[in-house]
């Protein structure tokens, strides 16, 4: 198991939104080419980010 994998099954909320509070991962949630995901949960705070490199991949611009 991935720790990906182990993140989504232990994930926290508050309100419905995620909450994760992993300062040493915390710049994988905006470039993280092994997920297609376009909204991952954050790695640090509330809610969302975006996966610029799933945009990027999307949009055609990368591969």
């Amino acid at each position: 198991m991935s720790e990906d994998d182990k993140d989504k099954k232990q994930q926290k909320t508050i309100a419905g939104m995620p909450v994760n509070w992993d300062w040493k991962n915390w710049h994988k949630g905006i470039w993280n080419p092994d997920d297609d995901t376009l909204f991952p949960p954050k790695r640090v705070g509330i809610g969302w980010t975006i996966n610029f490199h799933a945009v990027l991949k999307k949009a055609r611009i990368i591969k």
